[in-house]
């Protein structure tokens, strides 16, 4: 996991999340393929990237309530 500083635009956020003003987690596919998360509430803090099998099974374990 490293720490990316990503432009403004690409960003993604969950369709799960509430219309509350932008304070939600958001995620962006980085240049070389890994999935971006970070906080869209203070970007400047930049992101952290995750290999796309991490993601899926941590969206996964989300899913079926395992975490």
């Amino acid at each position: 996991m490293m720490r990316y500083d990503l432009p403004e635009h690409g960003w993604r956020k969950s369709s799960y999340s509430p219309d509350n003003g932008g304070n939600c987690v958001e995620r962006q596919l980085t240049a070389d393929g890994e999935v971006a998360v970070g906080d869209s509430k203070c970007r400047a803090l930049g992101a952290h990237a995750f290999a796309p099998a991490a993601w899926q099974k941590f969206v996964t374990a989300v899913a079926h309530g395992e975490l």
